[in-house]
């Protein structure tokens, strides 16, 4: 039904406007008594073989859904009634910032991709702080942590440190984003220096604290395996916790949509199914040169249970979705646990 009817009737709304109203509906319809109740039991798979002890976090499955998709931290606890077990919210940075000038999201059905270039809108870190405080999360909860687009990159970490300090009483894990395609010269941090300052910092601030936070780095899927070698120094230097491959890819392969069309729409992050291949090689690699030691989550096209599977078996101990979420419908999160379920028996 949702690919048949409800799809069909989204995608005829602008996908930024229908996401703003999508969010809207379900804090409204999961406001009524019973509600959530009633969806977690038609979505939720529940399974003691189906847990993932990792980071010194439990995690009743392995599919969670990445940053991006509840870039307000409000809805969170609405996104585990489908059976997620984790939430990364996200990204956020120090200040308020209103992103990218619109449009900013477009569609490829025909290749079942995404390509947005918001450019980290959100209300800032605070706001975050206030939502958490007042809803407590039933579910874990990630912090994807970006900096704001006017912060010159000399001064990045000063963004990532205040985040991460005021979020670290609310969240269960960090993500230090520095691969987002859609902010101006972010990528000159993803270069070994760069990130090794930051991840250093965090550490450094991580340490001071009470107890520890797990930290994650998420990277692109354009690195060259040198790239990738040099990631995974900085990583054991550093002391973080995992890594989060892939963020969206700045390159237009596998697609086939008119060329003409994709020059249109212009700049972006592309994410989808002509991601899969290459967020799936990321993790492989990764994977054999740690020995599968170095925790991955694995995010980029998954849109079936077998999907899914290729990231584990490639070395991913969890997974996450986003735009596979919204071309198949909530059901995918059931199909995922029920196809893991029967692969582990």
């Amino acid at each position: 039904m949702y690919k048949r009817v409800i799809r069909p009737i989204l995608f005829l709304i602008d996908p930024e406007k229908i996401h703003h109203f999508v969010a809207t509906g379900l804090r409204i319809v999961f406001a009524i008594p019973g509600i959530g109740w009633l969806t977690k039991k038609i979505f939720s798979v529940k399974d003691p073989a189906l847990k993932k002890d990792l980071f010194g976090l439990t995690f009743n499955n392995p599919v969670g859904i990445a940053a991006g998709f509840d870039k307000e931290a409000k809805l969170y606890n609405h996104l585990g009634n489908f059976g997620f077990s984790h939430v990364e919210i996200g990204t956020v940075t120090p200040e308020s910032q209103p992103g990218n000038p619109r449009p900013r999201m477009f569609r490829i059905p025909s290749d079942k991709a995404l390509i947005n270039r918001m450019g980290f809108n959100n209300k800032g870190v605070e706001e975050f702080v206030k939502n958490l405080k007042k809803n407590k999360p039933k579910i874990i909860v990630g912090c994807n942590i970006g900096k704001n687009t006017n912060t010159p990159n000399d001064k990045a970490v000063n963004d990532y440190c205040k985040v991460f300090d005021l979020m670290h009483p609310y969240v269960d894990y960090f993500v230090i984003n520095i691969s987002c395609p859609n902010i101006q010269d972010l990528d000159k941090l993803q270069d070994k220096e760069s990130t090794k300052n930051i991840l250093d910092e965090i550490s450094k601030q991580n340490s001071d604290k009470p107890f520890k936070k797990p930290v994650l780095l998420k990277i692109g899927p354009d690195h060259s395996e040198k790239q990738l070698d040099e990631i995974i120094e900085v990583i054991y230097q550093t002391g973080i916790d995992g890594i989060i491959a892939t963020n969206t890819t700045t390159t237009r392969e596998n697609l086939t949509i008119d060329s003409q069309k994709i020059q249109l729409i212009g700049d972006g992050g592309l994410s989808g199914l002509p991601l899969k291949e290459k967020s799936t090689q990321t993790i492989a690699y990764i994977s054999k040169k740690t020995n599968g030691k170095l925790p991955i989550i694995g995010v980029g096209g998954i849109f079936t249970a077998m999907d899914a599977l290729e990231k584990i078996n490639a070395g991913a101990s969890l997974i996450q979705i986003y735009t596979g979420f919204i071309y198949e419908g909530p059901f995918i999160v059931k199909k995922i646990n029920n196809k893991l379920l029967k692969n582990i028996n």
